[in-house]
């Protein structure tokens, strides 16, 4: 069983309510607000994704509105900080539900904040629409959860099977794997994954470790995984991490046949500009990429908008990962409130589990657990990065997709070593 930390309503009452967000063109519009309301890191350890969500679901707010709002009422966001403390969610929800009495819920960002939500969730029986969680309904089976992230049916082995198929279509085949994972909920859940693709493919672990999600010196984390020798190395790791433990590889001269995995950090801009060069060769999965924008309608002129936002918001300029899913939930919200004329939300969660939805993060529709029916995750690798340059990830060439064959975009330079030379 889950165990977390549960707080007293003065948590609540201590986190930073950031806004109840209105438009100025609302006055063209009648009736009351349809309120919305959710919770995202904002301040801490998830920060930076959370602020593309919050700027994305504003731009999402003020273009509904824009067009008249909602059953002709306007949307208002009403968002609370939780300040990447896992343990201040369920009091949130509570409020936003209890208190606030918002019509509407989203979120929150992330497994390590979702799985502490559902409880309070549930009880209320409200439906919510998650950011990039995995697994929730594994264990919660809650038919009101839905969840914006493209991992599909593969759930926690979204996050490691591409990475492992790839690696098995490699001559010679690897043999061995070593395993690193963050101790919290999202990296260990991916790492179960993990050693479930190392059974399926009969590969050796030789190592498999966890780390305190408070760790700021990988030396001797690295070190150790250095001396398993293994052939491939798989991550689950934080964007907090990714940089400490990346830099740390590279001052001991880790040289596996293959290194990358769940590493949530590559997928931050910021940490990609820093970086540089000093990511080649890795080997990441992503549910969004810049290949993929000019695919789907309305995805280029969204993250146009979201550049200029971002700009002078100072977050991430690309906001390939998380942006337009967080867009996406609002579209969904809105096609959903607007076919069924309701807020209701028994019959929304009923009509969201039989509809198709056409939004920026592409067209799909929802599975019985409340995942994507259709998964849409892709590998990438890390080639011919330049030092300072922010401009090189916008257009995907230095991030190609090696998996799956389907939206292949390059080929993989193997072993990373020989990648890590370019």
């Amino acid at each position: 069983m889950w165990t977390w930390c549960l707080p007293a309503m003065r948590s609540a009452a201590t986190s930073i309510a950031i806004a109840t967000m209105t438009l100025s063109s609302a006055s063209a519009q009648s009736g009351q607000p349809i309120r919305i309301g959710l919770s995202l890191a904002l301040t801490g350890a998830g920060a930076a994704p959370s602020k593309v969500i919050s700027t994305a679901l504003e731009m999402w707010r003020d273009d509904v509105n824009a067009k008249g709002g909602v059953l002709g009422r306007p949307v208002e966001l009403v968002v609370y900080d939780d300040q990447s403390t896992p343990g201040n969610v369920p009091a949130i929800y509570t409020k936003l539900i209890t208190l606030d009495k918002v019509d509407l819920l989203l979120g929150p960002y992330g497994t390590n904040f979702v799985a502490p939500a559902m409880p309070a969730i549930m009880a209320n029986n409200k439906m919510t629409i998650s950011f990039t969680a995995i697994g929730i309904n594994d264990k919660f089976k809650y038919d009101k959860y839905f969840s914006m992230v493209s991992v599909g049916p593969d759930g926690v082995h979204a996050f490691s099977r591409g990475f492992f198929e790839i690696a098995m279509a490699q001559k010679p085949q690897p043999e061995t794997v070593a395993i690193l994972a963050a101790d919290a909920e999202f990296a260990r859940t991916a790492a179960d994954g993990a050693r479930d693709e190392v059974k399926k493919h009969r590969l050796k672990l030789v190592y498999d470790q966890s780390y305190p999600p408070q760790t700021t010196d990988f030396s001797a984390v690295m070190r150790a995984v250095r001396a398993a020798n293994a052939d491939v190395v798989w991550i689950g790791a934080y964007p907090p991490d990714n940089v400490g433990i990346i830099r740390a590889a590279d001052e001991i001269g880790l040289s596996p046949k293959m290194f990358g995995g769940a590493m949530i950090g590559m997928l931050v801009t910021p940490l990609k500009v820093q970086l540089g060069p000093l990511a080649n060769g890795l080997l990441i999965g992503e549910n969004f990429t810049a290949a993929q924008a000019q695919i789907f309608p309305g995805a280029a002129d969204f993250l146009k908008r979201y550049g200029v936002k971002a700009g002078a918001a100072g977050i991430d300029p690309l906001g390939f990962a998380w942006g337009p899913f967080a867009y996406s939930a609002g579209q969904v919200l809105a096609q959903a409130v607007t076919a069924t004329k309701s807020l209701d939300h028994d019959k929304l969660a009923a009509y969201m589990h039989q509809a198709k939805f056409d939004t920026v993060a592409g067209s799909f529709n929802f599975g019985s657990d409340g995942e994507w029916a259709q998964p849409r995750q892709v590998w990438t690798q890390f080639q011919n990065v330049q030092p300072n340059n922010l401009d090189q990830f916008r257009d995907g060439k230095v991030q190609p997709i090696i998996w799956p064959a389907d939206a292949k975009t390059g080929n993989l330079i193997y072993p990373y070593a020989q990648a890590k030379k370019k």
